[in-house]
């Protein structure tokens, strides 16, 4: 699992970054409001861990406009600020947690652990997809695909909302060219009833 984490306290930062990569995460550790806005634009995480308090960007205002842009990505708040109103704040922007600093280790994998569990399954129409077991039910019914398929499947169902490249695709599959890319998702689009858009010259989405 992918946790994108901003916090600018470099010792704290470090030590989560030692705790959720022992225990089986991907975590990408960044100091600066701009720069965690900067990734999500080009990379997927299953994660949003923010402190709220930081030197350039209220982390709450990066979470809102992260949510804005239809970034669905859970969100958890670090922050030693206790003032109710901001609190309330996070949740309204859409915040999944909050957790108070400090805290210990434990705490914060128990919560990581619950957020993610809820996003194993991934329902779109009539379409459920089972990240964790590969499952693809359409209207209840499993329907099974190619690996090229299957894989093309999976990192658009991730990326619901936003706009997943040609050469991200290409590199995902065994596709080796923009035609033959074309065709698997003119397929997709059949074979599941949805509208995957291609965004001329720079990939697909389901929106």
């Amino acid at each position: 699992m992918k946790v994108l984490l901003l916090e600018d306290d470099k010792v704290l930062s470090q030590t989560l970054y030692e705790i959720l990569t022992q225990h089986g995460f991907e975590v990408t550790a960044v100091e600066h409001g701009e720069e965690a806005i900067e990734l999500t634009f080009n990379n997927s995480y299953d994660i949003y861990l923010f402190d709220i308090n930081l030197p350039d960007i209220n982390g709450i205002d990066i979470l809102k406009s992260l949510k804005d842009a239809n970034d669905q990505t859970p969100a958890i708040f670090i922050s030693a600020n206790e003032d109710i109103q901001t609190i309330s704040r996070g949740f309204e922007v859409g915040a999944e947690d909050y957790i108070k600093k400090p805290f210990m280790p434990e705490e914060l994998l128990v919560r990581l652990n619950a957020k993610l569990s809820k996003k194993m399954v991934i329902i779109y129409k009539n379409i459920c997809y089972n990240t964790l077991s590969g499952d693809i039910l359409v209207n209840d019914k499993k329907i099974y695909l190619s690996y090229a398929k299957f894989r093309l499947i999976d990192i658009l169902f991730k990326n619901i909302g936003k706009v997943v490249s040609k050469d991200d695709l290409l590199d995902a599959t065994e596709y080796h060219s923009d035609n033959a890319l074309r065709v698997a998702i003119t397929k997709l689009k059949a074979l599941l009833n949805i509208e995957i858009k291609n965004i001329r010259g720079v990939g697909y989405t389901i929106e």
